[in-house]
């Protein structure tokens, strides 16, 4: 529209009534939502852009596409943008993606957040796990102090999947052999006095010393006191390693003792099993290969960590908190 017609259109806006008004803001709020987007990328993409094939950063300014900016690389020749070589690369309809990442802020489901951007249900389900990819890496490099660990068990989940590697059960079904067994997936989950937490899916079964060493070890300062249950895994994992451990009996009736360091427990992990499976509820089941990103996803929600949806998109495509 040229600058006169603008104008003219622009001063009569004071004349529309409400539905007018609404049906104009309608219509404004997904190029309005696009330009944000768009202005965000850019802005993480300049902290260090460089070549998703050869690492260069040596480039220039190579037109445009898809309304983002093209560049290309002085080393491999190769055209990308800021979105190149991330989850996000490709992805359509960006004007509703922080809307979009509202609903993940608020943890709606599946169905209840594409009704709510108006997209379909297969396209936020694509969304959740494409957003949330890159989030679940974002996670403190080193704890420290008194670090309390324990694990959860949840029942082994193949949702979604086209062939089953056992038989089918209904929703909600339970474990065929009671106790500990390869039916269950095992989280580990380790967190410090000061918050910080990091947890994954070791696997199935009951915890091992080398599933500890795989997951925890690399996270751990060397002059940590690391509080467990009386499990003989934590036990030969700290003599192994020459980590100071104090163990917690609660078959005995032990919660909390005194220690030199202070109160001896893992409370702490304890509360934070209780909030991820509350959580988890909410969604009737999340299938085990997709157990990784929503530990991520709680991780960024708790504790107020993540408050916006412009934050979100900044992990999406760039970690940021990893240096923790």
């Amino acid at each position: 529209m040229k600058a006169p017609s603008f104008t003219q259109w622009f001063a009569q806006l004071p004349t529309l009534n409400q539905p007018q008004r609404l049906q104009t803001l309608a219509a404004l709020h997904p190029a309005a939502g696009l330009d944000q987007v768009v202005a965000l990328i850019g802005q993480i993409g300049a902290a260090k852009r460089q070549c998703p094939r050869c690492a260069c950063e040596r480039y220039y300014r190579h037109g445009q596409a898809n309304g983002l900016q093209r560049y290309r690389c002085r080393e491999c020749r190769r055209t990308f943008n800021d979105l190149s070589g991330t989850p996000l690369a490709r992805l359509r309809l960006r004007e509703k993606w922080l809307d979009y990442l509202a609903t993940v802020l608020d943890s709606k489901p599946v169905r209840a957040a594409a009704k709510q951007v108006e997209v379909h249900r297969n396209t936020a389900f694509r969304w959740r796990h494409r957003f949330l990819q890159r989030v679940k890496y974002d996670r403190p490099q080193c704890l420290s102090g008194v670090v309390e660990a324990d694990e959860m068990f949840m029942l082994e989940s193949q949702k979604g999947a086209r062939k089953l590697e056992r038989a089918p059960r209904k929703r909600g079904g339970r474990a065929s052999r009671r106790g500990i067994s390869r039916e269950l997936d095992c989280i580990l989950v380790a967190r410090d006095r000061s918050g910080q937490t990091i947890d994954a899916l070791v696997g199935r079964g009951a915890l091992t010393v080398a599933q500890l060493e795989r997951h925890l070890l690399p996270k751990l300062d060397r002059q940590v006191l690391l509080v467990s249950d009386a499990n003989a895994a934590y036990r030969a994992f700290s003599r192994k390693h020459g980590i100071a451990h104090e163990a917690v009996s609660l078959s005995a009736g032990e919660r909390v003792r005194r220690g030199s360091a202070g109160a001896i427990h893992f409370q702490n992990v304890n509360a934070y099993h209780q909030r991820l499976r509350e959580w988890l509820a909410r969604f009737h089941g999340v299938a085990s290969r997709y157990l990784p990103n929503y530990l991520g996803w709680r991780w960024a929600l708790d504790g107020g960590r993540i408050t916006s949806a412009e934050q979100l998109l900044r992990i999406a495509i760039r970690v940021i908190h990893r240096l923790r």
